[in-house]
């Protein structure tokens, strides 16, 4: 990857700036995902008691991690149908193939 694929940004978590390097086309999902991060921790402020941000920011990443947790395990689950289904058509397929096969 050449240099200038990569951009240097700012972004501001929990009032914080955030110096880092991403790739070019990394870098709208980098913001939005910081704008969620943001949203969250206001949500969890509003929600929840808490005796200083830190309990803020662990329950951001647990809800984050939670969520990104469910959609491996729900992809997970998907290639494994898809895999079996797969499977199945495969077997269909040549036992139609040995059929005709025989008839011909």
């Amino acid at each position: 990857m050449a240099e200038t694929d990569k951009i240097k940004i700012t972004v501001k978590i929990a009032e914080r700036p955030y110096k880092m390097t991403v790739k070019r086309s990394q870098e709208g999902l980098v913001r939005k995902s910081a704008e969620i991060v943001n949203n969250t921790i206001r949500k969890h402020s509003k929600t929840f008691s808490y005796k200083d941000l830190q309990d803020l920011y662990i329950m951001t990443a647990l809800e984050s991690t939670v969520k990104a947790q469910r959609v491996l395990n729900e992809k997970e689950f998907r290639e494994k149908d898809l895999t079996k289904k797969l499977e199945e058509l495969d077997d269909l397929l040549e036992n139609t193939l040995k059929n005709f096969n025989r008839v011909h």
